[in-house]
């Protein structure tokens, strides 16, 4: 039977390239979102399309009940053919350490971090033992036939250059996805070897906040490649990883080399002075 993969914030940007990519790749895709229900909605009737299965889910990923409400729903469909989780959802709220607010840093923290480390215990019990799992598979799913993925299964988080190259913007979603970056090993070693954890490292890709389309524009060359970052790629290092058996604790750095950029504040801001002067 086909493997599935939930990818959170799955219905937009670039949670969709990734449906995309894995569909293309021949697996099921469950689609978490939490407000865009029509995005959803939208993208599983064009996976079906594709000729995989597909499954929209809400949640809140802020509460633990709610994130074990969309792992829960999820194996109810798929059971252990749930092969891959990926953490792609973010909370990104502008701050700095001046103005730091704990309850707008706590609930970044618990959507960048926290639901990342429950889908990553929640699947090493799914998958804790092989045997159960090689006989449950047998009856999840829908779709063509196909060989589940000879790899382990895997959680794969979506990082973001700026945890390799820091400035002091975004202070607190900043914290939340360094202490991610660090789970990626810890992880990998604590849930070894049920599962493997990897990640993704994209530079900017979408408009960002307060940034205009032309701030974009100019921000998005500003890269050792000068050109933009295409989503696409990212998407597919994403697949990469949930079907390299070999792989593990492993941060892809997918970002035309803007983390060897350093700048001193957030790319956008960089931009709009350039723009004044």
């Amino acid at each position: 039977m086909r493997s599935w993969a939930l990818i959170t914030g799955g219905s937009v940007r670039l949670g969709r390239e990734i449906g995309l990519a894995f569909a293309r790749a021949g697996w099921n895709v469950a689609c978490h979102y939490n407000h865009s229900e029509a995005e959803a909605n939208a993208l599983c009737a064009e996976l079906r399309a594709m000729g995989v299965d597909a499954l929209a889910v809400q949640g809140d990923l802020e509460d633990e009940a709610s994130c074990q409400s969309i792992f829960d729903t999820t194996v109810a469909i798929t059971g252990h053919a749930l092969q891959c989780v990926v953490n792609n959802a973010s909370l990104f709220v502008p701050d700095e350490g001046a103005d730091f607010d704990e309850a707008q840093a706590l609930a970044q923290i618990k959507v960048n971090l926290m639901a990342p480390m429950r889908f990553g215990k929640w699947m090493a019990a799914l998958h804790g033992t092989s045997a159960q799992s090689s006989d449950k598979t047998t009856e999840a799913g829908s779709g063509t036939a196909q060989a589940m993925t000879s790899a382990k299964p895997s959680v794969i988080h979506v990082l973001d250059q700026k945890v390799f190259n820091l400035n002091p913007d975004y202070f607190s979603y900043t914290l939340s996805k360094l202490a991610l970056e660090r789970a990626v090993s810890l992880q990998a070693q604590s849930l070894a070897p049920t599962l493997r954890v990897n990640a993704v490292a994209p530079g900017l890709m979408y408009l960002s906040g307060p940034q205009t389309q032309d701030n974009f524009n100019r921000a998005a060359n500003a890269n050792l490649l000068r050109q933009p970052i295409n989503p696409a790629d990212v998407a597919s290092s994403v697949v990469f990883l949930a079907d390299n058996a070999s792989i593990t604790g492993t941060t892809v750095r997918v970002d035309n080399g803007q983390h060897l950029v350093p700048l001193a504040r957030d790319v956008m801001f960089v931009v709009e002075e350039l723009f004044k002067s």
